[in-house]
């Protein structure tokens, strides 16, 4: 999977209420800012995410702007997206317009293989090496509503 189809899946993972901390990094330095909070720490942002998809039902998420861009082991995107949901807790529906951008990483364990492959390559051998499958993790992301000055 790709940085974009990355993007797209953890789409689909909040619309559908699946957890979401699996999509980030497992590090301390992780950070990701809400409409409404900034969870830094993986340990943190798990806990947030989760607190968030336990309250939180009836998910709209349509993207209408995504731009991404990658490199070997890095990508970054935006986006403008519409999104809906109904706080279970305070029974109030909420709808914005947001802006999206954030930072990927290639996941260590694809990091390794594509090195592997490198290696491989540089020595001549064009074996099998990776099966040509990326594998994204976000690092830092933010979310944010515009307002009127």
């Amino acid at each position: 999977m790709d940085a974009h189809a990355t993007i797209g899946a953890y789409y689909d993972a909040l619309r559908a209420g699946e957890p979401l901390a699996p999509f980030f990094a497992d590090s301390e330095s992780v950070v990701k800012f809400g409409i409404s909070e900034r969870l830094t720490g993986h340990g943190e942002l798990a806990a947030g995410l989760r607190a968030q998809t336990e309250t939180t039902t009836g998910w709209t998420v349509e993207s209408e702007a995504l731009s991404v861009t990658a490199r070997d082991c890095h990508a970054w995107f935006s986006d403008d997206v519409r999104m809906a949901w109904t706080d279970t807790t305070a029974g109030i529906r909420y709808d914005f317009d947001t802006r999206w951008s954030g930072t990927l990483e290639r996941a260590g364990e694809d990091r390794e293989r594509e090195q592997k492959r490198e290696r491989q390559e540089d020595a001549g051998d064009t074996g099998s090496g990776t099966d040509g499958q990326r594998e994204w993790e976000f690092v830092g992301m933010h979310v944010s509503t515009a307002g009127d000055l």
